[in-house]
C-alpha cells in the first residue's frame, strides 16, 4: 500500500493511492475530484474533462473537470455551481486514507470534505462525503455524490425483485423523470431485472436523466468488459430529494454521470451530515447479449460486495 504525491495530465498535483491492484488519484490543485480509478497499468473508468468545459455563473466559472465530486441537492443555480478551482487542503491518515478539504463555500454557508480510503488488497474504495454547516442558522440539504464516467459504457440500475400481483399490494419504489426525459429514447433499455442507460456519441444535445429510490443499494457502469460497482445506503422512512431519489443517472452524447444522494437533512450550525459510497472494479466481465446473461454475470459479482 502506497500514497504518494505526483502529477497527472492537466490536473496538476494529485495524491495517488495504490495497492498494486488498483490506483486511485485525487486532485489537490483544484476540486477536489477523484480523477482516476482503474486497475494498475490499466485504463481509467472515470471520465476526464479539460478546462474548456465551463459553466458561467454569477459566482464565477465552474468546471466539471470530470471524475467524482461532492455537491448538495436539490440542484440550483448558482448555488450548486460554486467554483472549486483553488488548491485543496490534504491530510494523509494512516497508510491508506487521504482527507481533502476545499475552501469553504461562504455564501452557501457550508464546508465540504471528502475522505478517500483504499483497501490494502482488492479494489474496494470507501468515499466518505461530509458537509458542515458553517453558518449561524440551520440549513436543509442532501449530500450528492456525482461520478462522471469514461465514455462508451452503460449504467445499470437494478429493478426491485419481481413479486406476483396479489402478494404485495403497495408499490415497490418511485421512478423519477425530468422534463427532458424521453422513455422512448434508444439509449434506454427497460427489462424485468434492470434498467439500462447507454452513452451514444451520435446523440448529442438530447440529454436523458432518470432517478429512483434504489433500495437494493447498488448500481453499476459497464465499459469494455470492466464493471464499476457503487454501493450506497437506502434509509427507510428518510426523505430524499427529487421526489425520493437516492440514485440518478444522466447522459448526453459520450457523457455519463452515475449519482447517489443522501437523505434531506436539517443541519444545525456547527453540525454535519455524511454520505458514504463503496466502489469496486471487476475486469473481464462478459455480459452476453440478453438480460438473462447480464443477470448471470452481475449477480455473483454484486454478491461479492455485499459483505465488504
Amino acid at each position: 500500500m502506497k500514497i504518494e504525491k505526483t502529477k497527472y495530465a492537466h490536473y496538476g498535483n494529485v495524491m495517488k493511492l495504490s495497492n498494486g491492484t488498483v490506483d486511485v488519484m485525487v486532485t489537490t490543485d483544484l476540486g477536489p475530484r477523484i480523477i482516476f480509478y482503474g486497475f494498475t497499468g490499466g485504463t481509467n473508468i472515470l471520465g476526464e474533462l479539460g478546462p474548456e468545459e465551463v459553466v458561467k455563473t454569477e459566482l464565477g466559472d465552474w468546471h466539471p473537470w470530470g471524475g467524482h465530486r461532492l455537491w448538495t441537492a436539490p440542484e440550483a443555480m448558482p448555488r450548486s455551481y460554486w467554483p472549486d478551482n483553488d488548491p485543496v487542503l490534504v491530510e494523509t491518515i494512516c497508510d491508506n486514507t487521504v482527507r481533502l478539504v476545499p475552501k469553504p463555500e461562504t455564501e452557501n454557508r457550508i464546508q465540504k470534505e471528502m475522505m478517500v480510503t483504499l483497501d490494502s488488497e482488492g479494489t474496494r474504495v470507501i468515499i466518505t462525503h461530509r458537509i458542515v454547516n458553517i453558518g449561524v442558522w440551520p440549513i436543509e440539504l442532501a449530500p450528492w455524490a456525482l461520478t462522471i464516467m469514461n465514455s462508451g459504457g452503460t449504467t445499470i440500475l437494478p429493478q426491485e425483485p419481481f413479486i406476483p400481483h396479489g402478494e404485495v399490494l403497495l408499490p415497490a419504489r418511485p421512478l423519477v423523470l425530468w422534463n427532458y426525459t424521453d422513455l422512448s429514447d434508444s439509449r434506454f433499455t427497460f427489462g424485468k431485472k434492470y434498467i439500462r442507460l447507454a452513452t451514444d456519441a451520435n446523440i448529442k444535445g438530447k440529454p436523458q436523466k432518470i432517478g429512483a429510490a434504489n433500495k437494493l443499494g447498488w448500481a453499476a457502469y459497464l465499459r469494455e468488459k470492466i464493471l464499476f460497482v457503487k454501493r450506497f445506503p437506502y434509509i427507510e422512512d428518510a426523505t430524499y430529494p427529487d421526489y425520493g431519489c437516492n440514485f440518478e443517472t444522466y447522459t448526453d452524447g459520450t457523457f455519463m454521470e452515475v449519482e447517489t444522494l443522501g437523505p434531506l437533512s436539517k443541519i444545525d450550525p456547527g453540525k454535519d451530515v455524511t454520505h458514504v459510497e463503496r466502489w469496486y472494479l471487476f475486469d473481464n466481465v462478459n455480459v452476453g447479449t440478453t438480460e438473462d446473461s447480464l443477470d448471470a454475470a452481475l449477480k455473483p459479482l454484486v454478491q461479492k460486495t455485499d459483505s465488504q
